[in-house]
């Protein structure tokens, strides 16, 4: 009687947490909002550096008349300029990272599961992979990001002084 009543009851159902997860997964996996995402963090990054970039100079040229030479303030907002654009390059460069590292990611691990290697053997590969593929990107945004910020401040400090020495 007991085992009858046991198989009576229908299975449980999932839970909200386990569905929702299903849900973002199955979001996630779409191409368009990806495409979405990309198009939205480039703009909120494009207004906010814009924004910023209207309160440097406009900090540059309320400060401008307080120093003797004119480098000095075109140097902090120059060195101010670079850092922002190479912190956006750098997120910028992350949106366009993430998606390209982990279909390297899965075609290294499907690959080793192709050549035959064992569960455990291919769990700490991945493990190892993983570590050696988010350094790789790391040292590269770095890197990437620095070139941006020093060309962007080599820049700003030219066409500051530029500017200043036209007027």
């Amino acid at each position: 009687m007991d085992q009858q009543q046991h198989e009576e009851q229908p299975p449980t159902s999932p839970t909200s947490s386990s569905s929702s997860y299903t849900l973002f997964l199955k979001i996630m996996s779409k191409r368009k909002t990806w495409v979405f995402l990309f198009v939205l963090v480039y703009a909120i990054l494009l207004d906010s550096s814009w924004n910023f970039l209207k309160s440097i100079l406009s900090w540059y040229h309320q400060n401008q008349a307080q120093y003797q030479s004119p480098g000095w303030p075109a140097l902090y907002a120059s060195v101010l300029l670079g850092g922002v654009f190479g912190l956006i390059s750098m997120a910028a460069a992350v949106a366009v990272a993430v998606p390209a590292t982990m279909v390297t990611w899965i075609t290294v691990v499907v690959l080793l599961a192709f050549f035959g290697k064992p569960k455990r053997t291919l769990v700490a590969e991945g493990k190892k992979i993983t570590r050696e593929i988010a350094g790789s990107v790391l040292k590269t945004l770095l890197t990437e990001g620095n070139v941006v910020a020093v060309v962007c401040a080599v820049l700003g400090y030219y066409v500051l002084v530029s500017n200043n020495n036209g007027e």
